[in-house]
C-alpha cells in the first residue's frame, strides 16, 4: 500500500485517476472494537476534506468517518452495510468504505503516507 495516504482521523485513500478509494485503517477497527453497523454517504453526494462522511458503530462506541479530501462520491461498498463485520477482517482492501472524484488532487499533500501514519497511529495510542 505504498501508493496508500493516510489522515489523522484513521482514514486512508488510495488513487486510480482520479478517483480515490477510501476506508478506515486497520489501527481504528483495533480501537474501535466489533463493528456492528455502517453508514455511508449517498451516491453522487459531494464531501468536503475533513468533513463527516459516514459512521461506524462497534459494541464499544460510534464513531464518525470522516473523508480525506473533497469530490463527489461515485460508488459505496453496499456489502459493509449489509455485513460489518466485513470491516474488521479486511480495513485495508476489500472492506472500503466509498470511492470519489477528487476535487483537487493538491489536497493528497496535507495526507501521511505509511511510515508516517503508522508512526503517528503509535504515538497516538500510547
Amino acid at each position: 500500500m505504498s501508493d496508500t495516504k493516510f489522515s489523522k482521523e484513521h482514514e486512508w485513500i488510495t488513487l486510480d485517476g482520479e478517483v480515490g478509494t477510501i476506508g478506515i485503517t486497520k489501527h481504528a477497527t483495533e480501537m474501535l472494537g466489533d463493528i456492528v453497523f455502517a453508514e455511508l454517504p449517498e451516491k453522487g453526494s459531494n464531501v468536503e476534506k475533513d468533513g463527516t462522511a459516514g459512521v461506524v458503530e462497534s459494541t464499544k462506541a460510534a464513531s464518525d468517518v470522516y473523508t480525506p479530501v473533497s469530490g463527489e462520491v461515485v460508488e459505496i461498498n453496499q456489502s459493509i452495510v449489509d455485513d460489518p463485520s466485513k470491516i474488521n477482517a479486511d480495513p485495508e482492501g476489500g472492506a472500503w468504505f466509498f470511492k470519489l472524484k477528487l476535487k483537487d488532487k493538491s489536497e493528497l499533500d496535507t495526507l501521511m503516507n505509511k511510515e508516517e501514519y503508522d508512526k503517528f497511529a503509535k504515538e497516538t495510542s500510547a
